[in-house]
């Protein structure tokens, strides 16, 4: 008689990884000790501001905007920073000294504090963001006291990704008011502005954006909008010169 062994028991093959282990969604996306570091959106949202501020009645070379960038603002403490998540100022180079780029933005060399600062929310930073938190003593105080108080910058935004809403705050008698938005836009004439949501495809990426516009509403393009209307237009063109029996190719 042969012998044969027992089966061994049968088991569930094990679930992959990817069903089992926290997703990006239970996982912290930001720095415990550094809250509201960056991740897709906040790189995406302030490149999309940086390349549209262009303010009409400034010299574009006397324009800077920054994403992330290390602001020093306490002359009496000059190693406290805040890190806005875009801001804008007119009136300085876009180099340091017109000879660098720049490793961070120190207000005490620079002629000109930012103009607008733009904040994205983040869970870990919404209640500083909003002002709704106090500072702590002998501790540096929040963003919101330090572009209120401190900086004394024009106009402050806060955008959340979450709910699509847009808050804008302009500095009058030394604090924030809240700004009701003209045409769904914020008004900013004295760069010939405004900033306003905007639902369309950047970098490849349908949503709701943030973004600057003219006063009058007409958005200003990014580098691959402008160049994808110069491509419309000189295909309208070469088909107007069909029509009128010229080659386009043959026009130098």
């Amino acid at each position: 008689m042969t012998y044969s062994p027992p089966l061994p028991p049968q088991t569930e093959p094990p679930l992959p990884p990817r069903e089992t282990l926290p997703t990006m969604y239970d996982l912290p996306s930001e720095n415990q000790e550094e809250k509201g570091l960056p991740d897709d959106f906040h790189f995406l949202q302030p490149l999309l501001l940086y390349l549209t501020f262009q303010p009409i009645n400034w010299n574009p070379e006397l324009v800077y905007s920054a994403a992330d960038l290390n602001l020093y603002y306490d002359l009496q403490h000059p190693l406290w920073y805040k890190r806005p998540d875009w801001f804008g100022v007119v009136g300085v180079s876009k180099l340091y000294n017109d000879q660098d780029l720049r490793l961070s933005y120190v207000t005490w060399q620079e002629p000109a504090k930012p103009f607008v600062v733009v904040e994205l929310l983040s869970p870990g930073t919404e209640e500083e963001d909003l002002g709704t938190k106090a500072s702590q003593a002998d501790k540096p105080p929040t963003k919101w006291e330090v572009y209120e108080r401190i900086l004394r910058i024009p106009y402050y935004v806060v955008f959340s990704r979450y709910t699509n809403e847009v808050r804008a705050f302009q500095l009058v008698g030394g604090h924030y008011e809240s700004v009701n938005f003209q045409d769904e836009r914020l008004h900013i004439p004295e760069i010939g502005l405004s900033l306003g949501l905007w639902e369309g495809k950047f970098r490849g990426i349908p949503k709701l954006w943030l973004r600057w516009f003219t006063l009058d509403g007409e958005l200003i393009p990014e580098p691959s909008e402008e160049a994808n209307a110069a491509n419309i237009k000189a295909e309208k063109l070469a088909a107007k010169l069909r029509q009128l029996g010229i080659n386009p190719d043959e026009i130098m």
